[in-house]
């Protein structure tokens, strides 16, 4: 009877110890976003006016994506796919969500999408939004609500004042769901908060997911004084518009190499996966650099697509390492499952690029990329469209204009429209782009 109750019992620990070692690995995981930041708005890149060391030592210290893809040109989609990997219309937000403006938003967040806390917290993690959410203001489309177990930060869509942190004279600042008014500049707000978060899981057995959405650099474009005296010393004769562009950048930058400090701190560093991206390009009336690509913000074209991307795990992903694997914002949401050994489950759009970040081959997926955002004003409440298939593209960049169609393999910048010469090509994206239009149009985008 001894000898099967050892027996027993060895067993069970030889079943269960792997388990727990599973468990002890499953790296902390932070996805850092900003909003409005241009593909070229970091020095790395190898722009010459600005100083963004903290950025680039996420590609020091880890990998660069040379081809990464926002979900969309503006805010709310992109959010949206980051968190439930799916295209943003097949979850309800096609465009820009405006619930202080019932009357022009255009989206809501479905009711039936999984967030990424919720995959997350059956492998055991605590997770906490810092910052931006944008994803609606009443319930029950709120952060704790939608699955994060802490939200400390700005529930709308942007803030009218750095400083005063108000929409249209309403206050949406919120720590969970009490409303508060903080003193400070959002940035550094955001910033000690995630610091504030860091600390205090660090004590804590169970992983932790940190979503630090900052609101930099996205207008009204506001630095604290003394960032942009610093810039306009170093760069003498810098245009005023860029000057504060760069400095809010810069800003944001510092907070970002607090951030990884403070994981240093607490030694958390070495078994944390941190991705930093944006929403969308950078806005060309401020000032924001977009590298070689055509256009920006608010628009199909690369410019409004492409954004900076790098991660870094210590324990997992080589130093300095470069790819050029094609991915998108919502690729971000099966990666953060795979690195925590969940299933992302079978009804999302997003592939992981996990083989990628760890140095394994991963040849790029084999599928079309569909972008969308839908907007009142003078887009009518319609949409806009971007299909990329392989190296073609095609181009609804207006409601109203016809579509265009570049060969980017050759033409990058999307000088020379083909839709004229390559008709059946266009004819074969022009399907596949109705077709994944029908698919969105499914899910409903109204709050009822």
């Amino acid at each position: 009877m001894h000898a099967f109750k050892a027996t027993l019992i060895g067993l069970i620990f030889s079943v269960t110890l792997p388990c727990t070692a599973r468990t002890e690995e499953r790296p902390n995981i932070i996805v850092i976003l900003a909003d409005d930041l241009g593909r070229g708005d970091y020095s790395a890149f190898g722009t010459s006016d600005i100083r963004t060391p903290a950025i680039d030592t996420l590609g020091k210290e880890g990998i660069t994506f040379q081809n990464f893809y926002a979900n969309s040109c503006v805010c709310s989609p992109t959010r949206a796919a980051l968190l439930t990997g799916c295209y943003p219309d097949r979850v309800g937000v096609p465009g820009v969500i405006r619930e202080e403006e019932p009357a022009n938003s255009w989206g809501y967040l479905s009711a039936h999408a999984t967030l990424l806390p919720q995959k997350l917290r059956s492998a055991g993690y605590h997770s906490a939004i810092i910052g931006k959410w944008h994803l609606g203001i009443h319930s029950p489309n709120t952060p704790t609500e939608r699955g994060f177990d802490f939200f400390h930060g700005f529930l709308g869509d942007m803030m009218d004042d750095y400083w005063a942190h108000l929409r249209h004279g309403q206050n949406f600042m919120r720590r969970n769901a009490e409303q508060i008014t903080p003193e400070g500049h959002a940035t550094d707000l955001f910033t000690e908060w995630a610091c504030e978060y860091v600390k205090e899981r660090s004590s804590r057995s169970e992983p932790f997911f940190l979503y630090l959405a900052y609101n930099a650099p996205h207008g009204p474009v506001q630095p604290p004084q003394e960032w942009l005296e610093k810039v306009k010393t170093r760069q003498p004769g810098i245009n005023e518009t860029r000057a504060k562009l760069v400095a809010l950048i810069e800003h944001m930058d510092s907070g970002i190499g607090r951030l990884m400090r403070t994981l240093e701190e607490q030694q958390l560093s070495k078994n944390t996966l941190v991705i930093f991206s944006s929403d969308n390009g950078g806005l060309l009336p401020e000032g924001a650099n977009n590298g070689t690509w055509r256009s920006g913000k608010t628009h199909m074209y690369e410019g409004g697509l492409r954004v900076p991307a790098f991660a870094r795990w210590p324990k997992r992903i080589t130093p300095g390492t470069s790819t050029k694997h094609v991915a998108v914002s919502m690729d971000i949401f099966s990666t953060c499952c795979a690195a925590a050994g969940v299933s992302a489950g079978s009804d999302v759009d997003g592939v992981s690029f996990l083989p990628t970040l760890t140095g394994e081959p991963q040849p790029t997926p084999a599928r079309n990329l569909y972008f969308t955002r839908r907007e009142g004003g003078p887009y009518l409440g319609k949409t806009i469209e971007a299909l990329i298939a392989g190296e073609w593209k095609l181009v609804a960049d207006t409601p109203t204009s016809p579509v265009e169609l570049f060969d980017l393999a050759k033409d990058p910048q999307e000088k020379q429209n083909l839709a004229a010469q390559e008709k059946l090509k266009l004819q074969e994206l022009s399907k596949s782009l109705r077709e994944h239009i029908q698919r969105g149009g499914s899910t409903p985008w109204q709050r009822k």
